[in-house]
């Protein structure tokens, strides 16, 4: 995924030393099924989601990056949780050095179809829980799934 603006001015004073970066989750529920993206990137499947820019709330970040991913405007539900910790750390190929805190909301999608953001995604499904753990998949939406029951 392409870097937004303001995460591009933080790298230019701090390189690639780490940066602790506010994001959201989308949860997308159908009955026993939640829907997983398998992200351009990395190949691996995970939840929709991305980071807060300056400005936003969570609840316009969750929404906006379900429409950008999906082309749908979401229905906002509750907060599921806030994740963070070893798990969403991460270092990109460049170096870049990022630890996410990500705030999980439950989300609902209007009955119309998907417009996938190719430059992101490659492609979208629904699975069941017991499903996720066959998947290559980000470790840390384990945790946010489980804590949906």
């Amino acid at each position: 995924m392409p870097m937004s603006p303001y995460v591009r001015s933080l790298r230019e004073r701090v390189g690639h030393d780490l940066l602790l970066l506010p994001g959201v989750t989308a949860v997308i529920r159908d009955s026993d099924r939640f829907l997983l993206a398998r992200q351009r990137d990395t190949d691996r499947w995970s939840l929709v989601g991305g980071g807060v820019e300056p400005g936003e709330t969570p609840h316009e970040a969750v929404a906006r990056e379900v429409l950008e991913e999906l082309g749908v405007t979401p229905e906002l539900g509750a907060i599921l949780g806030v994740y963070g910790g070893p798990l969403l750390e991460t270092v990109y190929p460049n170096g870049d050095r990022v630890a996410y805190i990500t705030t999980a909301f439950e989300c609902r999608l209007p009955n119309t179809a998907l417009t996938l953001e190719s430059a992101e995604l490659l492609e979208t499904g629904w699975f069941t829980r017991s499903d996720v753990d066959g998947l290559v998949r980000h470790e840390w939406i384990d945790t946010v799934l489980d804590d949906t029951r």
